[in-house]
């Protein structure tokens, strides 16, 4: 991708910015004690990040912020949709899996949309965090990021929330679903 492609027009950078300054006050239980301004003024700070957030919103993932670490002085986005992100579903677990498939391929993998969009996939940890902050994925799937020993065995693992509590569950890595997706996350 170039460059020129990552750049934000005026427009859209205020339209992004409204978006997320409208989500953040809305979802105060998603962050407490952090404040817009200050999130504001490090999202100015960092104009290479416009363009990966512009990506989890324009493909249905509703980025919110969900923790500062004090450590690395970043805000700590994830998608935040309801069910996985609308434009992100259909998809096998990475480029292999989708290179495998010798008939009905999907159009991506997660893990080629994760890298082209600037983000990182959710982990089954930052999966379990997510949902302490609301109930995501109670009528869809989202894949997490498979730990190599299962990937080499040709499985991928992916999470949802039924019955009141986290399931993570496996899969072969090709498969895709209508219903499943995948969760990005962004530090700033």
């Amino acid at each position: 991708m170039t460059n020129e492609r990552r750049e934000l027009s005026t427009e859209q950078r205020e339209e992004l910015l409204g978006a997320l300054e409208a989500r953040f006050e809305k979802h105060m239980n998603r962050h407490p004690g952090l404040e817009w301004a200050k999130v504001q003024a490090k999202l100015e700070a960092n104009p290479e990040k416009w363009w990966s957030l512009h990506e989890m919103e324009t493909t249905g993932g509703e980025p919110d912020v969900v923790r500062y670490d004090e450590e690395t002085d970043e805000y700590i986005f994830y998608d935040c949709s309801a069910e996985s992100p609308k434009g992100r579903r259909s998809v096998c677990y990475d480029h292999k899996a989708l290179e495998s498939r010798k008939e009905h391929k999907p159009k991506n993998s997660a893990m080629n949309m994760v890298a082209a969009m600037g983000v990182e996939l959710l982990t089954e940890e930052q999966y379990r965090e997510l949902q302490k902050l609301g109930n995501f994925d109670m009528k869809t799937s989202s894949w997490v990021k498979t730990p190599s020993e299962i990937r080499q065995l040709g499985g991928a693992i992916f999470a949802d929330y039924r019955y009141g509590n986290v399931f993570v569950y496996h899969n072969g890595a090709d498969s895709y679903y209508g219903a499943r997706g995948f969760r990005g996350s962004l530090r700033v």
